[in-house]
């Protein structure tokens, strides 16, 4: 007489039913839900740089495009009631990460305004930061299609456009800075996130 041969499936158990379930359950929720923006530059790591009057101090996010969209006018209407100083953290298409710091917040203007406590800083791969250098006194100028920070001989060291998508950086006198970008002045990306310092003023 011949062997039997078992032929046998390994059921599940209750457990592993459940958490398959959960599992299934979560890649529905992970493919639902919208992906969560990138973790903005934090100002600790700009700490050494930052002005004596600043460090210590609070800051909360005041504006970012996934949140409140591509349009320089909102950043400006978000900005109203701002009046510390503020981190401007920008991200290109190819991951590169740059930016300025502001010592007043941003807003429209006829002129340039800000002291020199405004910088330009990028991180290509480490932290460059480019100060004022006292050649002239051309730190920021905000128009409805354009913000600029810095320039000299009809450069700009950062500048904008009115949907914070597209941009660019050149050398400038104001801050005697290099590219902000590793490979091309011109760039397309976003404007992550503006950070400010302390508390919005009150109407």
């Amino acid at each position: 007489m011949k062997g039997l041969r078992w032929r046998y499936t390994r059921l599940p158990s209750q457990a592993e039913d459940d958490l398959s379930g959960k599992e299934d359950e979560e890649e529905e929720e992970e493919k639902e839900a919208a992906p969560a923006p990138e973790d903005p530059v934090e100002p600790q790591l700009l700490s050494l740089h930052l002005p004596p009057r600043v460090t210590g101090h609070s800051w909360s996010l005041a504006f970012c495009t996934s949140r409140d969209g591509f349009s320089l006018r909102s950043l400006y209407r978000r900005m109203e009631g701002h009046s510390g100083p503020v981190l401007l953290v920008l991200r290109d298409q190819d991951g590169q990460m740059f930016g300025a710091f502001s010592s007043s917040a941003l807003r429209l203007s006829k002129g340039f305004y800000g002291t020199g406590e405004t910088f330009l800083f990028s991180f290509s791969p480490q932290l460059k930061v480019f100060k004022w250098t006292g050649n002239n006194s051309f730190f920021v100028k905000g128009d409805l299609d354009s913000l600029m920070m810095g320039s000299g001989s009809g450069q700009f060291g950062l500048w904008l456009d009115g949907d914070l998508y597209r941009g660019g950086s050149h050398p400038c006198a104001t801050f005697n800075n290099e590219k902000l970008r590793a490979f091309c002045p011109q760039y397309a990306g976003c404007l992550q996130s503006l950070i400010s310092r302390g508390r919005r003023e009150r109407s």
